[in-house]
């Protein structure tokens, strides 16, 4: 019975990242979700007692996600295969940057608006990615400039992710997302950042 329910749930939580990142946190609804998951409504609420109990289980999902990504580039003992594995990611998600936007970028900024205990858990999650950022390119040698290089490189994604989604057009992921795989070629041990 348990993997019954965890399944239900984890249904829910697979649904609800797909239609809030397609519709946006407010304007989703927990029939949305329930029509999605092809569950009854009475069945969300036996799970999330609130949109903001839906939210929190949103934020850790993608929390998760990120999470498992970077532990899967890290297998790579190269700081700068590293980085360039998420610029390429990103680049393989263009289709759906461009139609939705990045789904934890709309979703913090969203979330961001109202405030409160799960505005500060979604914000964890860009914390949380800076920082392994940080960490790879001090790998590389950048030494004190690794925080500002790690936010320049999240910034470009996030900025042309942004401008793709409003004009609908995923070769600007593209185009930066080379720009970007070739800058981090400049870079190299005791070497500081370099503009692009």
């Amino acid at each position: 019975m348990p993997t019954r329910t965890m399944d239900k749930r984890d249904r829910l939580i697979h649904a609800a990242v797909r239609v809030v990142h397609e519709q946006g946190f407010g304007r989703t609804t927990l029939a949305d979700i329930a029509a999605t998951a092809d569950v009854p409504l009475g069945n969300v609420y036996y799970y999330f007692k609130t949109k903001d109990a839906l939210g929190a289980a949103l934020v850790a999902e993608h929390a998760a996600h990120q999470e498992a990504l970077q532990a899967r580039w890290d297998e790579d003992p190269d700081p700068r295969a590293r980085l360039k594995a998420f610029v390429r990611m990103t680049d393989g998600n263009r289709e759906s940057l461009a139609n939705f936007g990045c789904p934890i970028g709309t979703l913090c900024a969203e979330l961001a608006k109202a405030g409160g205990p799960v505005a500060d858990q979604a914000s964890a999650i860009f914390t949380g990615l800076l920082a392994w950022l940080e960490v790879q390119f001090q790998a590389l040698g950048c030494g004190a400039d690794s925080r500002g290089l790690a936010i320049h490189l999240l910034s470009a994604l996030q900025g042309v992710s942004l401008l793709a989604h409003s004009l609908n057009d995923p070769a600007y992921v593209t185009r930066e997302a080379e720009r970007l795989v070739a800058w981090l070629e400049t870079l190299g041990a005791g070497e500081e950042s370099r503009d692009r």
